[in-house]
Formats: structure tokens, C-alpha cells, sequence
């Protein structure tokens, strides 16, 4: 079998209603727990060590993940471009993360996107597909509506019902790990935007008012960890790129946060925006999804020297 062509089984027969999710993770209850700050921002020079630095603010990715649990990393591979233009998340910072995945005793871990470039390319020439696969996680696609389930947001303003790829929806534990950048249409992609990669019908987002669609579906579903590449943003012509002169190269960041308004909020500042300058990040904060206000967090910043 082409590891490729791999599909994942679906729990609902074709055709089955809508299915209505919990809607809050336990991700903030263990931070609580921990004593752990409610943003971390690393600066440094390997984005590995930048992760494992991160993780210890929460006592290590065991905080999140437990023994037999299945594990999903949703990056942002939606690209075939190279790592070193960061239109994509680093395939160190994906490799690292399964193997601490792995490591806490995940049965399972997961990477896939839906892709915008075709998907074959942009999981290749990324770099991610052949990084994640070495690292010990299984890769599947997000091209195919056959891989999505319908789920009804409640609480949706826009968005009434979506449908999100199993991968998601099966998971114990949900972890979003996207880069951040410019984008022509949404101001700004980083961790909220990059969850369109997991629904099958990105097109209604953009005929249905965009930024509040992209914290609509966060009512029903939000990751447990985000992880975010802030290592070179892209800081014009994205979400793309054209070459490495769009990138900020002095950034040098890694930011980790269970609470994906705040981590949002704070990258917008990165991109010379106010904190509540991006249209989608303000809408989910005035909704109680999470803190906007970054006078209100408990932010740790580290600056490795080695």
C-alpha cells in the first residue's frame, strides 16, 4: 500500500446527522494545576531545544499527553515550498514534537492538512512529511471529503455546521502547531487561521464572513496545546511567499500557550499589530473563547544563550 494513499476509517455511517461536540478543552485546568504561565515565549537559535525549553513552563509535554493516548498534530504544511521560506511550520519543530509525544507514551500520533498547493507536493517539498514519518507518526491526507464528519457549532454566529477531518475529531489529544505569517485575506495566520486546514469547506469561510467563522468553529473545538513557529515570520506577501525577503529574520521566537487567543493576540504584536488589531483574534476574545488582553496573562520569556 502507498502510505500516501492511506485513508482513515470513519465511526459514522455516510449520510449520519450532524454530531455535537463538547466544547472546551482541559488543556487550561492543567496549566492552572501546574502553576504554569498562560503564554511562553522562547528566543533562541534551535527550534527543538526552543520546544523542549517551552514544554518545561507546563512539566513537559506529559501535562497533555498520557500513556495509550492517540495524538494529533495539525501543522501547517498547506504549502509546496522549502522550510527555509516558512510558509510552513519547521519540520524540527513537528519531529521534535512526536518524538515527546512518543516519548510520554502516545499510542498514536497523527500529522495531516489539508492542503492548499496539491497536497502531494506540499508534503513533500515542506519537508514535514518525511521528518514526521521518521520521527514515528503516521501522515495522512485532508483531500478527500470522504476523511470529514459533520459537526454542529451551537454556539456558531456564522458558522452553523462544518465538517472536520476524523483525524480531529478521534483524537484524545489535539495539538495545533502552525508558523506565523502574513496572509493577504485574514491579516494574519497563526493559530486560529490555521484551523481551517482541518475543515473540508474552507470556500465558506471566505463567503461567509471570514473572521468570525475562524473563531466560530472554536466553540466546539479547540487544540489542547498550540505551538507556534515564530522563528521567521513572514511578515508580507503571504501566506505564500515569494522568497526569503519577505521574512523577518531576527524574530527568532518560539510561543507556547494552551489558551489560542492569547498566543494570537501576542504574535499579532510580532507583526506590528495591535493585540486586538486582528479582526478574528478580537471577535473570539469579546466571545469568552480565550484572553486577548495580554495585560491580563501571566507571560514567561526565555532567551536561550546556548
Amino acid at each position: 500500500m502507498n502510505p500516501r494513499r492511506e485513508f482513515i476509517k470513519t465511526t459514522l455511517a455516510a449520510g449520519a446527522a450532524a454530531v455535537t461536540l463538547p466544547s472546551l478543552s482541559l488543556a487550561a485546568a492543567a496549566t492552572a494545576e501546574n502553576g504554569a504561565p498562560d503564554l511562553i515565549t522562547v528566543k533562541g537559535e534551535n527550534r527543538a531545544a526552543m520546544l523542549d525549553r517551552a514544554l518545561q513552563a507546563y512539566g513537559g509535554i506529559g501535562a497533555f499527553v498520557k500513556k495509550g493516548q492517540k495524538v494529533v498534530i495539525k501543522p501547517n504544511m498547506g504549502w509546496d515550498v522549502p522550510p527555509e521560506r516558512c510558509a510552513n511550520t519547521h519540520p524540527d519543530v513537528v519531529a521534535r514534537l512526536i518524538g515527546l509525544c512518543l516519548g510520554a507514551g502516545a499510542s498514536e500520533v497523527v500529522v495531516f492538512d489539508h492542503t492548499c498547493d496539491a497536497w502531494e507536493r506540499a508534503y513533500e517539498t515542506s519537508g514535514i512529511e518525511s521528518a514526521a514519518r521518521k520521527a514515528g507518526a503516521r501522515v495522512l491526507p485532508g483531500h478527500d471529503e470522504s476523511y470529514y464528519r459533520e459537526v454542529a457549532i451551537a454556539r456558531g454566529v456564522a458558522l452553523k455546521k462544518v465538517k472536520i477531518h476524523t483525524a480531529i475529531l478521534d483524537s484524545d489529544v489535539f495539538i495545533n502547531a502552525p508558523v506565523l505569517k502574513h496572509h493577504g485575506g485574514a491579516t494574519m495566520t497563526a493559530c486560529m487561521k490555521n484551523l481551517m486546514g482541518m475543515i473540508w469547506d474552507r470556500g465558506a469561510y471566505h463567503r461567509n464572513n471570514l473572521h468570525q467563522c475562524i473563531a466560530d468553529i472554536l466553540t466546539v473545538k479547540k487544540p489542547d496545546l498550540n505551538i507556534l513557529d515564530a522563528f521567521s515570520p513572514m511578515t508580507r506577501n503571504g501566506p505564500r511567499g515569494r522568497s526569503d525577503a519577505d521574512l523577518d529574520q531576527n524574530v527568532r521566537q518560539l510561543l507556547v500557550s494552551t489558551d489560542i487567543v492569547a498566543i494570537d493576540a501576542a504574535a499579532s504584536r510580532l507583526l506590528g499589530h495591535a493585540a486586538d488589531g486582528i479582526d478574528h483574534v478580537r471577535i473570539a476574545a469579546a466571545a469568552g473563547i480565550g484572553q486577548g488582553d495580554l495585560g491580563k496573562l501571566k507571560i514567561e520569556r526565555v532567551k536561550l544563550t546556548a
